[in-house]
């Protein structure tokens, strides 16, 4: 199951509810929750919230650790697994729209077992003696991908002749490790959480402004004298990044609370734009409810005639 959409639309409520009732257990998928010491900037749930429902990749690595999505795919399918392996039910639920594509639909990343020059040189091969002589090489070393491979796919060939060349392992095995592209659940169902656009900007200024109050600016120091002032002031460190300027004297606090605001619009805006695009998302309408154990029911209501009509 995947409950995603905007920031600050609602999914921390909603998810944690949905995930009590059926007995199951939230993976988040936010790239900045990752992140230890950072918990009021990344709107982290509570303590209280993780107690009631056990949350899994929060508080993962150090701000100057590096983490990046292929890392998040790993964790999070291991994450997955476990929980299913322990007939609890698997939740993934966050806003980061990259990194829910990689758990869900799966993919290698343009990194593993790249080399430009072995690929150029198999181009060239293909181009003079053309591609089933490629595909006859790979079905000596990788039969199940050279069934699964036409013989005049070039493109894929050579993905598949230049992974086995460079990790000495099978391209093959590597789709197994990525579940063969489907995330590792038997049914996949994905609900979107959606608010019109003056209640999400309404809710979005309401948190910026909660965040200050709950101690925003302290954490940031605090972060600082720890030396992750590189990690803080990166282009995806919503929020801290602003309140590093207030802290260098840069900006008043009311002018970094506006930018915070104003980038965090933004923010939810792309984030709309990404999940929109995903037809298999079924969508809430989180303002057309009066609660959160109203959104909870009809969300398990259409996870379970979603399901049911597998």
């Amino acid at each position: 199951m995947v409950i995603v959409g905007p920031t600050a639309v609602g999914k921390t409520d909603v998810s944690i509810e949905v995930a009590s009732r059926l007995g199951g257990e939230i993976v988040s998928c936010d790239s900045m929750q990752v992140y230890r010491y950072m918990d009021i900037g990344t709107a982290k749930p509570s303590p209280s919230e993780r107690a009631r429902v056990p949350h899994h990749l929060i508080d993962v690595v150090d701000p100057n650790e590096t983490f990046n999505v292929a890392r998040f795919q790993e964790l999070a399918r291991a994450a997955i697994d476990d929980i299913a392996a322990r007939g609890r039910v698997p939740l993934l639920v966050g806003g980061t729209g990259l990194y829910v594509k990689a758990v869900v639909d799966g993919f290698l990343f343009p990194w593993e077992g790249a080399s430009p020059e072995l690929r150029r040189e198999l181009e060239e091969e293909a181009g003079l003696h053309g591609a089933p002589v490629l595909h006859a090489r790979l079905a000596e070393v990788d039969p199940v991908a050279a069934r699964r491979i036409h013989p005049n796919d070039a493109r894929r060939i050579i993905r598949a002749l230049e992974v086995h060349a460079t990790t000495g392992r099978p391209i093959s095995e590597m789709w197994r490790r990525s579940g063969g592209g489907k995330m590792r659940i038997d049914r996949l169902v994905m609900i979107g959480l959606v608010r019109d656009r003056e209640a999400l900007y309404e809710r979005i200024n309401r948190r910026c402004d909660a965040m200050i109050e709950q101690g925003l600016v302290d954490e940031t120091r605090r972060l600082l004298e720890r030396g992750y002032e590189r990690a803080l002031t990166a282009g995806q460190a919503l929020g801290y990044k602003e309140i590093v300027e207030h802290l260098q004297g840069k900006c008043s606090l009311a002018d970094a609370v506006e930018t915070i605001k104003r980038n965090t619009r933004r923010y939810a805006k792309r984030q709309l734009t990404w999940f929109r695009a995903d037809p298999r998302i079924e969508w809430v309408d989180l303002g057309t409810l009066s609660s959160v154990n109203e959104a909870a029911t009809c969300v398990l209501a259409l996870i379970r005639g979603k399901l049911a009509a597998m």
